[in-house]
């Protein structure tokens, strides 16, 4: 093979991958000065209700995936030792789903027979070289992002925020979104100060 070749291989190959790495979660966190040794117990919060018709409208905004939110919450924060306490919690959790449509746009690229100056043979040579042709395509996607707060109970403080964001499957079976679901907060919760 020749080294163009090569070349044009790995392009192709790098624009069939760009789409995949753009959909990786990213994790991110925010923790105040609040000591987490003494917290015991914690309580869901209902989160502020959102502007957004997603949750009448759509499979992956639905009171379903807030279930699974929570019970995924649920269960790291008892990994680390906090009970659930509905009547007298040492902190409060809230969890707030946000979600907006992203667009991206690929042009094609493809190594083909180009025309150039050259040396010698006249005013032009056959050779190697980029071909741009074809059309544009629009890749469409939903992105989600989980926010979740922590607040101690008796102050009202923000503790702790954690948020995930990653592109939403809108036709995915309930065994994959529970699964999505679970993965995003055990990432999340990898850094929770307990």
């Amino acid at each position: 093979m020749t080294t163009m070749h090569h070349v044009s291989i790995g392009l192709t190959v790098a624009v069939i991958l760009l789409p995949a790495l753009a959909a990786a979660q990213k994790i991110s966190y925010d923790i105040g000065s609040a000591d987490f040794s003494g917290l015991k117990t914690f309580a869901f919060r209902d989160s502020p209700a959102a502007d957004t018709d997603t949750e009448n409208t759509t499979g992956y905004d639905s009171p379903l995936i807030d279930a699974r939110t929570q019970a995924a919450i649920a269960a790291q924060l008892e990994a680390r030792g906090l009970r659930p306490d509905n009547h007298n919690p040492d902190i409060y959790v809230t969890a707030h789903r946000d979600f907006k449509t992203e667009y991206a746009v690929y042009a094609p690229f493809a190594g083909g027979l180009g025309y150039g100056w050259g040396w010698g043979w006249g005013p032009y040579y056959t050779g190697w070289g980029p071909w741009y042709g074809g059309s544009y395509y629009v890749d469409e996607r939903i992105i989600g992002t989980l926010i979740v707060d922590v607040q101690n109970a008796s102050t009202g403080q923000l503790l702790w925020r954690g948020l995930a964001r990653k592109h939403v499957h809108e036709h995915a079976s309930p065994e994959h979104r529970t699964k999505r679901v679970n993965k995003e907060v055990v990432k999340m919760f990898e850094k929770f100060p307990r």
